[in-house]
C-alpha cells in the first residue's frame, strides 16, 4: 500500500501471463497503473478511487513509486511502465494471435502506431484503431459508435490513450458493454510508438528522470502536473513513513 493505494507486486513477465489467463478465462477486466500521477489524483478524486479498488490488478508504473515502495520497506518487484508493456504486450499478441484494438491518442497517432508495429511485427493483429474527438465522452452517440466498432471486431486488448484518469473512467463505463477480456489506459504510449513524442532514453528511465525528459519535451503542457501537482506524492510517501498510514478523503 502506497499512500492509500493497493499495487501488485508483479514483473512485467507476471503481468503478460495475467493478462494472458483472462484472454484464456473469457474474462472481462480491466488493469490500472499507477504512478505518481495517478496516486497524486486519487486523494481527491472518489470516482477515480472506486474505480482502481474494482481493478483485475494495479501494476507499479515508474522508479518513484519503487522507491517510495523500498524508503516504506513494502519494496515491490520490478517496474512494470505502461508504455513498456504496451510493446509487450504487441510482441506476445504477434506470437499467439491476440486481437488489439487502440482508442485515443492524439489524432493519428493509433494508426501511425499501427504502421510502425505491423512492420516489426507482421503478424499483428491491430483490428481497430480510432481518435475520438474532444469532449466525446459526454457524446452519447460517438460512445455508441465506438461500442458498436469495437464489439464488431472482437478484439482480445483494448488499449485506450486518454490520459488520467479520463482513460480509466471511459474504460470502467464501457468495460462490461464490450466484452473485451482485457483493458488497459496507457496514457501517451501510443504518440510514442508512432514517434510523435520522443520517449526518454534507456538510462533515463532507469534513474527515474522519465518525468524530466517529458517535461523537457513539452513544457508548456506539463509544467504544472510534473512541478507542482505531482510534488504531492513525497509529502504523502513522508507522512506515511513517520505517521505509519495515509487516510484518503
Amino acid at each position: 500500500m502506497i499512500a492509500g493505494v493497493a499495487i501488485d507486486n508483479i514483473t512485467m513477465t507476471g503481468a503478460l501471463r495475467f493478462i494472458e489467463e483472462r484472454i484464456r478465462q473469457k474474462d472481462v477486466s480491466y488493469m490500472v497503473t499507477p504512478n505518481v500521477d495517478h496516486i497524486v489524483k486519487l486523494q481527491k478524486d472518489v470516482e477515480f478511487r472506486h474505480i482502481y479498488k474494482q481493478a483485475t490488478a494495479a501494476l507499479p508504473d515508474g522508479m518513484p513509486v519503487l522507491w517510495a515502495g523500498r524508503f516504506l520497506k513494502t519494496p515491490l518487484k520490478e517496474k512494470v511502465s505502461g508504455s513498456d508493456l504496451v510493446y509487450k504486450i504487441c510482441e506476445t499478441a504477434a506470437l499467439k494471435g491476440y486481437r488489439l484494438f487502440f482508442l485515443g491518442g492524439r489524432p493519428g497517432a493509433a494508426r501511425q502506431a499501427k504502421e510502425r508495429l505491423n512492420e516489426r511485427f507482421p503478424s499483428l493483429q491491430i483490428v481497430g484503431t480510432h481518435c475520438p474527438p474532444m469532449g466525446f465522452e459526454l457524446d452519447a452517440g460517438e460512445n455508441k459508435k465506438i461500442e458498436v466498432m469495437i464489439k464488431g471486431v472482437r478484439p482480445d486488448i483494448l488499449l485506450v490513450g486518454l490520459g488520467a484518469p479520463k482513460q480509466e473512467k471511459w474504460i470502467y463505463k464501457y468495460h462490461k458493454r464490450l466484452q473485451v477480456p482485457v483493458s488497459i489506459g496507457v496514457g501517451a504510449s501510443f504518440e510514442f510508438m508512432a514517434g510523435m513524442v520522443k520517449r526518454a532514453p534507456r538510462f533515463m528511465q532507469r534513474a527515474g528522470l522519465e518525468w524530466f525528459w517529458r517535461l523537457m519535451m513539452e513544457p508548456r503542457r506539463l509544467w504544472k502536473r510534473y512541478l507542482v501537482n505531482d510534488m504531492q506524492f513525497f509529502w504523502l510517501i513522508l507522512t506515511q513513513k513517520f505517521m505509519g498510514t495515509v487516510e484518503i478523503r
